[in-house]
């Protein structure tokens, strides 16, 4: 079993930056590929970044490639997304989600991902 709290949401103004953290707690972080989808109102919950179990591997949507940054930390159980030069259209609940796999594996459909957060809401003014 895997909790996960996500963190760091918050209100910005176009163009401006934040930092999500997701904090796991239970069994076996590093064992776990992470993602971070997100929904905005009225619509399904999209893949947005994901990382593998030990970080080598990096998987973004077109709509943030180049703007976002995943990273994780397992010795501290984060994981992390660093997002960049936000615009309106990022507006929406941000979540984090664990899959477990014995393989370096990064899903970009919600409905294989085991555990999942709260979310956090990030809401970009324009």
């Amino acid at each position: 079993q895997v909790q996960l709290v996500e963190s760091g949401g918050g209100l910005v103004q176009t163009g401006g930056s934040l930092r999500l953290s997701c904090a796991a707690s239970g069994r076996a972080f590093s064992l776990h590929n992470m993602g971070w989808f997100r929904q905005a109102p009225g619509k399904e919950r999209e893949f947005a970044a994901g990382i593998s179990r030990g970080g080598t591997v990096t998987e973004y949507a077109d709509s943030v490639k180049g703007r976002f940054t995943i990273s994780r930390d397992n010795a501290k159980n984060t994981v992390y997304l660093q997002m960049n030069n936000l615009n309106p259209e990022d507006t929406a609940v941000y979540y984090c989600g664990a899959v477990f796999k014995l393989r370096d594996y990064v899903p970009r459909r919600s409905s294989e991902y085991d555990y999942w957060g709260h979310g956090t809401q990030v809401t970009v003014s324009s």
